[in-house]
């Protein structure tokens, strides 16, 4: 069963979850933009594009931003209550901003962010 959070409300859970990030992290944060769709197919929670900090090298001037986009249908697809939303928004935020700082699906999960 989905969960129904208005796309209002989703984006305030969204802006709430970047604020979870500690401060030293979130100001290493470079050119990266961060969305919420509603659009996508229910099996994506969120979705990390761009080139990770560790392998930016010549990475600079007029490169478009790395994006995090979070899935608000997928999100709420998999959620009983607004409750485990709230929560799965903070996982996932984190989860996708981990690979901007390089961090893979397999170290995420070693660490409990899988």
């Amino acid at each position: 069963m989905t969960v129904h959070v208005s796309l209002d409300r989703f984006e305030q859970l969204v802006e709430e979850a970047l604020t979870l990030l500690p401060l030293a992290l979130a100001r290493l944060m470079d050119n990266v933009a961060v969305f919420v769709d509603e659009s996508h197919p229910e099996e994506l929670l969120g979705l990390y594009e761009g080139i990770p900090l560790t392998e930016r090298g010549d990475y600079g001037y007029g490169e478009l931003p790395d994006s995090v986009t979070i899935y608000r249908r997928g999100i709420c697809a998999v959620c009983g209550d607004e409750e485990q939303v709230i929560e799965e928004v903070a996982v996932t935020v984190v989860h996708e901003l981990a690979h901007h700082f390089g961090i893979d699906d397999d170290r995420l999960t070693e660490l409990g962010w899988g």
